[in-house]
């Protein structure tokens, strides 16, 4: 379940960014595999005076927090590669004007983690497969 926490200054995004942006995360890990409803976006809009880099207001700003609890990266590299693959993701979002903008990644034990009170099935087993399928969590 990869949740992407998404803070920010009022105005950078209209409801249509929001959709199209959270769309375009959906649709990676779908590709990578997950169950499109295991991708939650959260937008959480913060005033400049509520928004600081280095110890000033920001008008300009975004910073996102993301979850990652389905998958864990093997090594060094696979890391590496996920943070370029998320960058790849946000870039045509954020080509905004003296925009501030980073992102980090953490990892949970998919052992600290249910859906609808259900534990989820192992990655790429049969039964996430079908969870992918029906896009629907149900008994396994």
């Amino acid at each position: 379940m990869p949740l992407w926490t998404i803070h920010h200054t009022p105005g950078l995004f209209s409801a249509e960014d929001k959709q199209t942006l959270a769309a375009r995360i959906t649709d990676q890990y779908v590709r990578a595999g997950l169950p499109r409803f295991y991708v939650v976006t959260l937008f959480h809009e913060t005033a400049p005076e509520d928004f600081y880099v280095g110890g000033e207001p920001t008008a300009a700003g975004i910073r996102i927090v993301i979850d990652h609890i389905a998958r864990r990266a093997a090594d060094p590299q696979h890391r590496r590669r996920i943070t370029e693959w998320i960058n790849q993701i946000l870039i045509p979002s954020l080509q905004i004007p003296d925009l501030h903008w980073e992102f980090h990644v953490d990892e949970t034990s998919e052992e600290m983690w249910m859906i609808n009170g259900l534990v989820p099935p192992p990655g790429g087993s049969e039964a996430e497969k079908r969870w992918a399928r029906e896009n629907a969590v149900s008994a396994y």
